[in-house]
């Protein structure tokens, strides 16, 4: 099979992504509020969303499975709460997924970092195993909710196809170096930017951090998200394309508008390990 027949990622706008891969169809940190609505983010703060996502909610395909970095209104808002099939396995942090299964989604699973969890269909396996992340510095992380990283990897017939890395709403820490060292030769890294300030704390990467986070987990290919469709984003795609290019690593970007698909690569049987 090439490319086209294993899948794709659609961008539909901020952190969320349908990702079709080996018969899996998956959708990460759903948000399909519309221009001008406001996402909350608690305490009483929010953000206004300035974008429409790409797709509404009633467009979606039967999903095998949904992955939740974290529970913020910018990445699990109302409309997914309300319109989501509640049988749906959402895979997530142990924080989200007690608040998820109260919601009635009796199949949320919360992981750990490092902890895994499997899907099987007839083409083969998913592995999704949570990585870390860290949603802000010092004492600010006990106001927000856990976060977290995940790697998924799909295999066919004992071999790994393709090995995809959610960054999830993180800054650049040294634990990140952990994820390298444990999964090498990601093929695609879907990271997270826009510089997120909130009370003037800094709660997702700039575009400096972005491509330092690039250089540090070297993903073959990075589709950057989640820096444009909120007002409390401060950093623009524009920052990250610009350090990536001072890195030399701009040829790594894929960029996505909102409704665009990327074909996702398989990896040879005999190519990179797994």
């Amino acid at each position: 099979m090439d490319g086209a027949d294993h899948g794709s990622v659609l961008f539909v706008g901020n952190a969320t992504t349908l990702i079709r891969y080996n018969g899996f169809t998956l959708l990460t940190d759903p948000n399909f509020l519309h221009r001008g609505e406001r996402a909350h983010l608690g305490y009483g703060l929010g953000s206004k969303r300035l974008t429409d996502p790409a797709l509404e909610i009633g467009d979606l395909p039967p999903l095998d499975a949904v992955v939740l970095s974290h529970l913020h209104g910018d990445h699990w808002d109302r409309v997914a709460r309300d319109g989501l099939d509640r049988s749906t396995p959402v895979v997530t942090t142990p924080h989200a997924a007690h608040r998820l299964r109260r919601q009635g989604f009796e199949r949320a699973v919360g992981l750990k970092t490092w902890e895994e969890y499997c899907l099987r269909n007839a083409h083969g396996v998913l592995t999704i195993t949570s990585v870390p992340a860290r949603h802000a510095s010092g004492r600010a992380q006990a106001l927000l909710p856990p976060v977290m990283g995940s790697v998924l990897e799909f295999h066919s017939e004992g071999h790994i196809d393709l090995r995809l890395h959610i960054s999830g709403d993180t800054l650049l820490d040294r634990r990140l170096r952990e994820i390298a060292e444990r999964f090498p030769d990601i093929d695609v890294g879907i990271v997270h930017l826009g510089g997120t300030k909130l009370l003037g704390l800094l709660l997702s990467m700039d575009g400096r951090q972005g491509a330092d986070w690039v250089d540090l987990v070297r993903p073959e290919r990075v589709l950057p998200v989640h820096y444009d469709d909120y007002t409390v984003f401060s950093s623009p795609l524009e920052d990250f394309l610009d350090h990536m290019r001072q890195t030399g690593n701009l040829d790594r970007v894929i960029r996505l508008d909102r409704g665009d698909s990327y074909t996702l690569p398989v990896r040879p049987a005999a190519g990179r390990p797994g």
